[in-house]
């Protein structure tokens, strides 16, 4: 086994950043109180849920009473898929999505077909990007609520929130948005964008698992999924994970400031230095996802002839951790639903191969994975049927 360690994984899920820990740890154990308890350790705990939806807030560019949160990104999209449509199922039944989104969201609308609601799914181009045309041809008179990932997890692709929530509004109709890939790595702002319920989760910007946030405009009415105590504006019950939240609320602060401070060019740079390298030196290979319009720190690739799992255990063995489709799915022998709604054949699906970065990645790190890649496919073609006898 190698002694070097690159870990591009980062959709998948990122190291807790040490600040955060550092402000998390207090409430494991000096401020260890209930927050909804009165007395001074409920109460120091009450304040550190209360800045830590204050810094979400102003990550987002909402107002603190419109942060729920949640166990996750998983479960705030069920929140605001299903508390949405069961609050106004009496105004229409009618609901759309698209073809590339995360399994929560994909099969909380299956959920919504059972109980009797009609689904529209909208099918994306060979980038992985919705078209506005079909947003628009999809919209009826009973539909209540669109649902559209800002960025997707497998290929990077960012889809034009903006123009589908104009639509959305001119319409009367709910704009949710699973921004779990994008918030903290690029700027997201609900009152610009108009966006009317919006998923983060906070593992997915250097801080812990286990802890997600739904935002809803203040006059959104939804239906609870979880009862019990109350918590959350009475639309998450449940004693809430007071150090996670914190944990959150530092991880939100930290993402703004690098936003500010351009550190995403940087990670731009070298992201495009990866995607650069590894298409022109190793033959076919090609881009999915859009060249442009995608996630500061993602690259996906398809490799020709190969399989991404055998080309994931020798990066492992190089020490690179990487991904082939996303992170949920990867114990699946089923080519990404994502590459096949896209266009891409089951061959160049099962070809696939995500390597995401982080905000500690290097140069030298990018350049090791170039070659290393370049070894593994090299390596494996050499054993492949598929590569000698391609026509």
């Amino acid at each position: 086994m190698t002694e070097r360690h690159v870990y591009m994984d980062h959709s998948a899920t990122t190291a807790v950043d040490g600040a955060v820990l550092e402000a998390m740890l207090p409430y494991f154990s000096d401020r260890y109180g209930n927050p909804n308890s009165l007395h001074l350790w409920g109460r120091e705990a009450r304040k550190g849920v209360n800045a830590a939806r204050d810094q979400v807030a102003s990550l987002l560019g909402a107002e603190s009473s419109e942060i729920i949160f949640t166990g996750g990104g998983s479960e705030a999209d069920n929140l605001a898929i299903k508390g949405f449509t069961f609050t106004h199922r009496e105004k229409g039944r009618h609901v759309i999505t698209t073809a590339v989104e995360h399994h929560a969201v994909l099969d909380s609308f299956k959920w919504l077909k059972k109980e009797g609601f009609e689904i529209t799914i909208l099918p994306v181009d060979e980038t992985g990007m919705v078209r506005i045309s079909d947003l628009e041809g999809a919209m009826r008179e009973d539909t209540i609520l669109v649902s559209m990932m800002f960025a997707n997890n497998e290929v990077g692709t960012i889809q034009p929130v903006a123009g589908a929530a104009k639509i959305c509004r001119d319409r009367g109709v709910a704009f949710h948005v699973d921004g779990v890939q994008a918030v903290g790595h690029i700027p997201v702002d609900v009152r610009e964008l108009g966006i009317d319920m919006l998923t983060m989760s906070a593992h997915k910007m250097y801080g812990p698992k286990g802890v997600g946030v739904l935002y809803v405009r203040n006059g959104v009415k939804l239906e609870p999924i979880v009862h019990g105590g109350g918590q959350e504006h009475g639309l998450r019950s449940g004693t809430e994970n007071t150090a996670g939240i914190v944990g959150f609320g530092a991880a939100a602060e930290l993402a703004a400031r690098r936003l500010a401070d351009g550190s995403i060019k940087e990670e731009v740079r070298l992201r495009d230095l990866l995607i650069d390298s590894v298409t022109t030196s190793i033959e076919d290979v090609f881009l999915t996802g859009h060249r442009t319009k995608r996630l500061p720190f993602h690259a996906s690739i398809s490799v020709g002839s190969l399989e991404g799992e055998s080309m994931l255990l020798r990066l492992d063995a190089a020490g690179i951790g990487a991904s082939s489709g996303s992170a949920c799915t990867s114990g699946s022998l089923e080519p990404s639903y994502v590459l096949l709604a896209m266009g891409l054949s089951h061959e160049a699906a099962h070809g696939s191969l995500r390597l995401t970065l982080g905000k500690d990645t290097s140069e030298e790190d990018i350049v090791y994975v170039a070659e290393n890649l370049k070894r593994v496919v090299t390596g494996l073609r050499a054993l492949s049927p598929l590569w000698k006898n391609r026509g």
